[in-house]
């Protein structure tokens, strides 16, 4: 897993004497997702999705080019067996997500729940997600660990009360969507903006929790 979050940071370094990047490992991570769930996807399919400018996508493709990633052709930009490999692992820790309703436990009008397999222990406090989510122009991000069949606050330890006990239809949902395991790690980023906001502050929180928990091991 260290090495392939290494091969998304090098898409998202920039080349000198290029300007700053407006992208990260986020949307590089959500345009690979894009081309894995349509086939091959249009610039303009991106700039709708990343909420980046066509400069920046630009860019992007041509970062996503150099390190073998993706191809493009004039039906659009599709994945090289390279960029499949690198996906298929990625989604491997992160396999399911949803979008919730507003509700006690998320932060903002737009909320969407992601998964991460069995990392409830690379996470300490939940404020390392909540500022990857922030960000992305989130308003933040909730932090949830699934031990004993509970929804856990990160500090609430093993013994701690089910967070969404009062707040049943949420958990419903996460358990029928998400389908979490016992160590399996939901975070939900939150936003105001629109829902791509949200989803970008959650999966942003997601690899910054998988480069924390390789740097770790």
């Amino acid at each position: 897993m260290h090495m392939l979050i290494g091969a998304l940071e090098k898409v998202a370094t920039k080349y000198a004497p290029s300007r700053a990047l407006s992208f990260d490992v986020v949307h590089i991570f959500k345009t690979l997702q894009l081309i894995e769930n349509n086939g091959h996807v249009s610039r303009d399919l991106l700039c709708e999705e990343l909420g980046l400018g066509e400069g920046s996508i630009k860019t992007l493709i041509k970062h996503l080019k150099m390190n073998n990633l993706i191809q493009t052709s004039n039906r659009g930009t599709k994945m090289t067996n390279g960029g499949k490999a690198i996906f298929s692992e990625l989604i491997s820790s992160i396999p399911a997500e949803t979008i919730l309703p507003r509700c006690s436990i998320a932060l903002g009008k737009f909320n969407h729940a992601v998964l991460l397999k069995e990392l409830s222990y690379a996470v300490r406090s939940g404020i390392e997600q909540r500022d990857a989510a922030i960000r992305m122009g989130g308003t933040g991000a909730t932090t949830l660990l699934f031990r004993d069949n509970k929804f856990l606050m990160p500090a609430s330890g093993s013994r701690g009360q089910d967070t969404l006990r009062k707040e049943q239809n949420i958990r419903a949902i996460l358990i029928d969507k998400l389908k979490p395991q016992e160590d399996d790690v939901i975070i939900i980023g939150s936003a105001d903006i629109d829902r791509k906001t949200a989803e970008l502050a959650a999966k942003n929180a997601a690899l910054l929790t998988l480069v924390n928990h390789e740097k770790h091991n």
